[in-house]
């Protein structure tokens, strides 16, 4: 008999640890109640007592959680609530009594049919998701180009199962001609505001436009500037926007050209350990259509080294709601000074984990390392 319930438990946990599984109970909870906290009005009311507080609480959370249910389902809930804590009642009407059976068995029986429909809408989605996770990985590099002096590592981790961020590196299309100019790189990184399915579609299509904006632009200016205008007219109801950062690295002369479109600034650390910021640019796109930008250059010499992410790298928080931040950030960037480019994105990738533990992921972490290593 015990073999069968080890059996059973190995089924149900997959050989999770039992700590393993009580941090990941633990972080679905917070990730549950910062769901529906929202919807709550936390603010006590003057004339409020405690005891009405609490009440208007726990009412606020029970309509944020049956609203979340289609209307046919919230009538399932409700008549399973009332069959559970009304399981049988007594009716005496002039001499007369009418006995109510329990019929708390069947409001269990109603709960566990929402919980199948639910499951079903989960399971579905979640398959969708999964397909729609799949084309945006064919949509991102899975190797930069091998480039003789230049290293070149990315990773990114999506807080959902798809991303609003975008990186991408690839040589610069010639004007009228579908030929490419192995001389000129281009680097971009990208945060849609939002995450899940919404920020991956306009990621998608922020992808499409600039991948045909590059050949048809004579200079970054120019392209940020269409580039710009295209997010715009997709942004209509203005609710939506992109910060960018995009840079084209001319590789004989090694001089890096960029635009910070509102993006988080880029950490550039020469070989000396001086620090300087790429913040040289104007308002992320999607905004305001008549934005202007204006482009910044540096020179890379051999062993510098050039970190660009996105702000879910340094907003990253641990179980007590710290932030990993630009200090610890900058502190695996000196302690990996010299070493290779996957190395360093490695170790930054690997620091965070290890900073944020068992909390759940708020946001798409991206993070693109370029280093110069030409003499």
């Amino acid at each position: 008999m015990s073999g069968r319930v080890r059996q059973f438990w190995q089924q149900i946990t997959e050989g999770t640890a039992n700590d393993q599984l009580w941090a990941q109970l633990r972080s679905e909870a917070r990730t549950s109640y910062r769901l529906y906290s929202r919807e709550v009005d936390w603010v006590r009311g003057e004339k409020e007592s405690r005891w009405q507080r609490s009440k208007r609480i726990a009412r606020s959370f029970f309509w944020a959680m049956v609203l979340k249910l289609s209307p046919a389902r919230r009538v399932l809930f409700v008549a399973a609530l009332v069959l559970l804590f009304f399981p049988g009642f007594d009716l005496r009407y002039r001499g007369a009594i009418f006995e109510m059976p329990n019929l708390a068995f069947f409001g269990a029986i109603i709960l566990l049919v929402l919980f199948a429909l639910e499951l079903a809408d989960r399971v579905t989605m979640k398959r969708d998701l999964q397909i729609a996770k799949e084309i945006q990985g064919w949509m991102m590099p899975t190797a930069a180009p091998v480039i003789p002096g230049l290293e070149i590592s990315f990773a990114t981790r999506p807080a959902n199962t798809v991303a609003g961020d975008y990186y991408d590196t690839f040589f610069r299309p010639l004007l009228n001609d579908g030929e490419t100019c192995n001389n000129t790189l281009l680097i971009v990184v990208a945060d849609v505001a939002g995450k899940s399915v919404p920020a991956a579609l306009l990621m998608a299509t922020l992808r499409a436009s600039l991948r045909t904006l590059a050949g048809a632009c004579t200079g970054l200016p120019e392209l940020m500037l269409r580039l710009n205008r295209y997010a715009c007219e997709q942004n209509a109801s203005g609710q939506r926007f992109t910060t960018v950062f995009l840079a084209e690295f001319d590789l004989t002369t090694r001089q890096l050209t960029y635009i910070n479109a509102g993006h988080n600034w880029p950490v550039l650390r020469r070989t000396s350990g001086a620090v300087e910021r790429l913040e040289r640019g104007g308002l992320p796109i999607g905004v305001l259509r008549t934005a202007q930008y204006e482009y910044g250059t540096t020179k890379l010499s051999p062993g510098d080294m050039l970190l660009i992410f996105t702000d879910g790298l340094i907003e990253a928080e641990n179980e007590r709601e710290e932030e990993f931040g630009e200090q610890r950030t900058f502190a695996v960037l000196d302690a990996t000074a010299g070493a290779s480019a996957s190395y360093i994105l490695q170790n930054l990738m690997s620091a965070a984990d290890q900073f944020v533990g068992a909390a759940p992921q708020h946001d798409d972490i991206t993070c693109l390392v370029l280093r110069e290593t030409s003499t």
